[in-house]
Parts: structure tokens; C-alpha cells; sequence
């Protein structure tokens, strides 16, 4: 079967596999490519890796715009995904209404699962929280850094550690069997960012790619936005 090429962040990858059975019957294709890291990803775009279809936060998509690398006039946004904390399914909830109490949630974990702390939204965000919160130094050795949050939560789900707790992008917990969304990161230390899609300028199934869009932000898909943890 011949595929559309996506490159994408991770936060999302649960929305596009729901909306993928309809744009394969609308269009005869399937949806092929990668997703992780938005800094990532854009890097695979300007490296040259053919794509037809590109999804990751608003910020980088307006660079690639200035850049040329993806048509401006093709951009939508899809919706802001929120930075949230995980346990796995059969741990109780960890609560945090508030810095002090994320402080306590974060030094009470003996194992912190989360995404590139480098390239990734949700990972440079925990990053700068620990720094917040002034415990970076305490928890480093605890830090479980993976490629991506959904790779992250994976291993979160599987992790026999007594009390682990994850935080990546809320989209990528609710994707992930075996964890469960704990809630979103308080006041003053949240991150809610927004997504876009965009049709790169050598796309070779451009006409498909602006339909693939149309999907994702349809009002008839609000529900599975919702669903998949994106937010107006």
C-alpha cells in the first residue's frame, strides 16, 4: 500500500492512528513515518527525509515556515496539549494542586520517566521545573530519559521500581496502555502547547496531506481530539 509520509511529535501520534482507517478509505493511503521529539523530527525535515506531512508545535512549524521548508499558507492548528504527570495503571494517583505538592510527589518517586530533556517540549519543560522546584540536583540520579514520551511511558508502564511516576506530554499518557493520566502540572509550573500541521513545500502527496489536515481539525473530530488529550 502506498503511504503518506508523516513526521511528527510524539503528542500526536494517538490522534493520527485514530483518524488513520478514515483517510485510508477516503484516499487509498496509509500513514507511514515517525514520531518523537519535535526537535527532533524538524531536524529530519531539514536533513532532507522525504515527508509528506508535518506535525509538531506551533513555534517550530512557523521556524520551518521562515525557513521554507513547509508551505505558511498550509498551516492549522490542531489544538494545545498540556504537560501532565503518570502512575502506572494499578498505582494510586499522585496529586499535585500546587508546586509544593509537585515538589513532594517528585521527591517521594524513586524513578522520574520522561522524554529527551533536550529536544523534546515536555522534556526541556521538566527540566526547567526541577530547577524550579530547586530539587534538580536530588532526583537526577532517578531520571529515566528516554527518546520520547511514548517511549517513556512504556517503560514507565513496565517498570518495577516501588515508586516510579512519569511526565511527558497528557496525549502520550493517555496513548500508552499500563499508565494512566495523574493530572496536569499546577499553577506556575504547567506547560500547555500548541500543535500545528503543515504540508512541506517537496511534499509529493500534497493534495493528501491538506486532506489528512482537514481531518485532524475537522469540528467532526472534536470528540477524538478530546479523547486523545488535545485541548481548545
Amino acid at each position: 500500500m502506498k503511504t503518506l509520509k508523516i513526521v511528527s511529535g510524539g503528542a500526536a501520534q494517538g490522534l493520527v492512528r485514530s483518524l488513520e482507517p478514515a483517510f485510508e478509505a477516503e484516499t487509498g493511503l496509509g500513514i507511514a513515518g515517525d514520531f518523537g521529539a519535535v526537535g527532533a523530527m524538524a531536524d529530519r525535515l531539514r536533513a532532507g527525509v522525504p515527508t509528506d506531512i508535518v506535525i509538531l508545535t506551533a513555534a517550530l512549524i512557523a521556524q520551518l515556515a521562515d525557513e521554507g521548508l513547509v508551505l505558511r499558507s498550509s498551516i492549522a492548528d490542531i489544538g494545545r496539549v498540556e504537560t501532565a504527570l503518570a502512575v502506572r495503571a494499578a498505582d494510586p494517583p499522585a496529586s499535585a494542586g500546587d508546586a509544593a505538592s509537585l515538589r513532594a510527589v517528585l521527591l517521594d518517586a524513586d524513578a522520574i520517566f520522561v522524554p529527551d530533556i533536550k529536544a523534546s517540549t515536555a522534556g526541556i519543560h521538566v527540566a526547567k521545573v526541577l530547577a524550579q522546584l530547586d530539587i534538580a540536583e536530588v532526583v537526577a540520579d532517578r531520571l529515566k530519559v528516554f527518546p520520547n514520551g511514548a517511549t517513556a511511558m512504556r517503560h514507565l508502564a513496565e517498570s518495577s521500581d516501588r515508586r516510579p511516576i512519569g511526565c511527558t506530554q497528557s496525549t502520550e499518557i493517555i496513548s500508552t496502555q499500563g499508565v494512566v493520566l495523574s493530572g496536569t502540572l499546577p499553577t506556575g509550573c504547567g506547560l500547555a502547547t500548541m500543535y500545528s500541521a503543515a504540508v512541506p513545500t517537496q511534499a509529493s502527496a500534497a493534495s493528501q496531506a491538506h486532506r489528512l489536515i482537514a481531518l485532524l481539525t475537522s469540528p467532526d473530530a472534536s470528540e477524538l481530539r478530546s479523547k486523545a488529550g488535545f485541548v481548545s
